[in-house]
C-alpha cells in the first residue's frame, strides 16, 4: 500500500484495523504518528460533546415555551378588545363610591373557575393516569417557579406536568390521592387578592396566596371532591411549599 493509499483510507476512518493498514504502520514512523494525532484528535472532539445536560432543562424549556405562546397570544388584533374592556371598566368605577368590591371578587374568581374547567377538561386523561411520580420529578417540574416542596407529599402522586392555566400562562399541574377521590394541585406564577373557597355542583377548591421574602409571588389551588377535607391538604401542601434562596 503506498503513502496515499494509507493517507485516504486512515483519514476516512482512523480506526481501521484492517490487516493491510496495520502491515502499513510496521516500522513506518510517518504513519503512526498520523495515526496517533487522528487519535489524539477523536478523543478531543468526544470531551467536546461530552457535555453535562441539566435534569430539568426539558421542564424549562417546555415552561418557556408555554409562557411566550401566552405572550404571543396578546396580539395587535386583541387591543381594540382590551380597549373596549378598560372602558366598560371605567365605566363602573364612576359613581362606585366602593368599587374595589366590585372588581376584586371577578379577579379572585378566575383562579377558581379556570381551575374548574381545567380539572374537568383533563378528567379523562388524569383520572387514568398513574406515573409513579417522585418528590424530585416533583421538583423538577417547580423548579422554573423557583419554588420547591421540601419534604416528601403527603399521599400517592400520580401526575405532575405544566399546563397552560388561561390568562396567566404556565403552571404546575399535580395529581394526588385524597381520601375519597383525586386531588388536584395547580401553582401559579400569580397572586391572588387573598385566600378563598370557590366550588360548582361536583367539585370543590381552595386558592391560598403564596409569597416570599425575595418579592416573589404564586397561589396555591388545591381542587376536590365536596367530600374532601380540602383544608387539611392545603394546609399541609402550603407548610412544605417553600420559595428556593
Amino acid at each position: 500500500m503506498d503513502d496515499l493509499e494509507f493517507r485516504r483510507r486512515i483519514l476516512a476512518n482512523p480506526h481501521d484495523k484492517s490487516h493491510d493498514i496495520l502491515e502499513a504502520l510496521k516500522g513506518n514512523s510517518s504513519n503512526q504518528q498520523l495515526v496517533g494525532e487522528l487519535h489524539h484528535l477523536d478523543s478531543l472532539i468526544e470531551q467536546t460533546l461530552d457535555v453535562e445536560v441539566p435534569d430539568d432543562l426539558a421542564d424549562t424549556i417546555l415552561f418557556r415555551q408555554a409562557a411566550e405562546t401566552h405572550v404571543q397570544e396578546k396580539s395587535p388584533r386583541n387591543y381594540l378588545a382590551i380597549a373596549a374592556s378598560v372602558a366598560f371598566v371605567c365605566g363602573l368605577m364612576i359613581g362606585q363610591l366602593n368599587w374595589r368590591n366590585v372588581i376584586i371578587p371577578t379577579a379572585q374568581a378566575s383562579l377558581g373557575d379556570t381551575a374548574l374547567a381545567h380539572v374537568v377538561d383533563e378528567a379523562g386523561m388524569t383520572d387514568i393516569a398513574d406515573e409513579q411520580v417522585s418528590l424530585q420529578q416533583v421538583n423538577s417540574k417547580l423548579a422554573p417557579f423557583g419554588q420547591q416542596f421540601v419534604h416528601e407529599l403527603p399521599a400517592h402522586i400520580y401526575y405532575v406536568n405544566h399546563c397552560s392555566f388561561t390568562g396567566i400562562g404556565a403552571a404546575l399541574h399535580l395529581v394526588m390521592q385524597g381520601e375519597h377521590d383525586r386531588i388536584t394541585v395547580f401553582v401559579v406564577p400569580t397572586n391572588s387578592v387573598k385566600d378563598y373557597l370557590f366550588d360548582d355542583d361536583h367539585l370543590k377548591g381552595e386558592v391560598v396566596a403564596l409569597s416570599s421574602a425575595q418579592g416573589h409571588a404564586s397561589s396555591l389551588i388545591v381542587v376536590g371532591d365536596k367530600a374532601e377535607n380540602l383544608t387539611a391538604i392545603t394546609k399541609q401542601l402550603e407548610s412544605n411549599l417553600t420559595f428556593k434562596i
